[in-house]
């Protein structure tokens, strides 16, 4: 690695690029990135082309040699990488529209990694990821595979299982936010805080917490159970706890949490907002027309404040201070989806799990929990059997295995509205699903 480090992104085009790249610059010192390259599909040529030039900007503006290339070129980005990150969208926000709105029309909450639309974003995602993996087998074997593409536990038990690929990394800016809100609650850096996060990606928990090694978890629990604390990132917006269930369930919650303890607010809400005509992807379409808009002036060379309305809070922190502690080998502790290999007794020893980890140059050492809280067990082992029967439909592209999937889901009814949402869904996702519709010819 003598000439630097090459580091390729597929899905280049994000408006949570500048926030990798503002990573990146940050932590130039330790992490002496040399290439990078951003890859796209036709589709989002002209928003790479925009992102691209304003992150050339924030590095000449910065005085870093750090070459930033633009490809719609997969393998030419791939060749020789150290690490691959991986931040798109199959089908774009209109796909994110369809799987929040068909469900509703249901009655269902619709929700981008969550229920109906977390599966159908599952379904969507998990062949390209295994393709991109194929590449990488090819062109790049040693590189680490970082990846933030929701539904990011799904995507991680796929590639973990259903390839031989096992240098993957998932990661999700919730638990880093979650530690940047206890920060806040107790008015301290957030370097002096530690959770102890374990559960699944959108289903974590903090099973501890500790401020200078110290634990502090019955203060942030009293101080959590004050309904205007609970929640602690932005693109979800609920209602506070029940301040005696948060003490009795005596762990932190994630916001995606609302979803399943408050399902019936929850889905009014959404209901509310379905009828307005704005759900959470029309939401994010605005934002990312006003986002690209900024990214087009030729005089900014900044990332833009206004990213953070996005969701994307702390992204560049956790993927950069994540690629840099593998490469430095630094044995810090973070959160992030690996195999479990045993950190939660109740959870299949292979699987993908959400945990606190030693970073190492081989990769996240899960730290051992026991087994979770009995509480909430039955709920992420629910999940977790979702994940893998997701998993396997999207593999296989069968569909009764995509249906069962969909019963199992906590947030689905019954099989009767499960078929209905999933035969709408197939038909309105059809040419991002070839491995559903594909006929043998004879």
């Amino acid at each position: 690695m003598s000439k630097g480090i090459k580091i390729a992104t597929i899905g280049g085009g994000s408006s949570y690029t500048p926030e990798l790249v503002e990573g990146f610059i940050k932590r130039y010192d330790e992490l002496p990135v040399r290439e990078l390259w951003l890859v796209d599909i036709e589709a989002g040529k002209e928003k790479l082309e925009i992102v691209g030039d304003l992150a050339k900007r924030m590095i000449k503006k910065a005085g870093l040699p750090i070459e930033v290339y633009l490809t719609l070129d997969r393998k030419e980005a791939l060749k020789d990488a150290d690490f691959v990150t991986t931040q798109f969208r199959v089908g774009l926000l209109k796909a994110r529209a369809k799987d929040e709105r068909i469900p509703l029309s249901h009655g269902v909450l619709g929700q981008e990694t969550n229920g109906p639309g977390g599966l159908f974003k599952g379904l969507r995602t998990i062949p390209i990821i295994l393709n991109i993996v194929k590449d990488m087998k090819e062109l790049c074997p040693e590189a680490w595979l970082i990846n933030f593409t929701n539904p990011a536990g799904m995507v991680t038990e796929a590639v973990l299982r259903y390839s031989d690929h096992k240098k993957i990394v998932g990661l999700c800016n919730v638990p880093i936010g979650i530690e940047m809100g206890v920060a806040k609650l107790l008015d301290v850096d957030h370097s002096r805080i530690r959770i102890d996060f374990a559960g699944l990606n959108h289903m974590v928990y903090g099973l501890d917490v500790y401020l200078d090694g110290v634990s502090v978890k019955e203060k942030v629990i009293e101080l959590l159970s004050n309904p205007e604390n609970s929640s602690f990132v932005k693109n979800i917006e609920g209602q506070g706890w029940e301040p005696e269930f948060i003490r009795a369930l005596n762990a932190l919650t994630c916001p995606y949490h609302l979803y399943y303890y408050k399902s019936d607010e929850m889905l009014e809400k959404e209901m509310k907002n379905f009828k307005e005509g704005t759900t959470r992807a029309e939401v994010v379409k605005k934002l990312e027309d006003e986002l690209f808009e900024l990214y087009k002036d030729p005089n900014l060379s900044i990332k833009p404040p206004q990213l953070e309305e996005r969701g994307g809070a702390y992204y560049s922190d956790a993927a950069v201070r994540l690629i840099s502690s593998i490469y430095n080998d630094k044995r810090d502790i973070q959160p992030v989806n690996t195999i479990n290999n045993g950190a939660i007794a109740s959870i299949p020893y292979g699987s993908a799990v959400e945990v606190s980890c030693v970073i190492t140059k081989e990769g996240p050492k899960p730290i051992i929990n026991g087994d979770l809280p009995v509480a909430v067990t039955g709920l992420v082992q629910q999940i977790k059997s979702f994940e893998r029967v997701a998993a396997e439909a999207a593999v296989t592209g069968n569909y009764d295995t995509a249906l069962l999937a969909m019963t199992i889901n906590p947030l689905v009814p019954s099989d009767k509205v499960g078929k209905q949402i999933l035969d709408e869904m197939m038909e309105a996702h059809k040419e991002h699903l070839p491995q559903f519709f594909e006929t043998v010819e004879v």
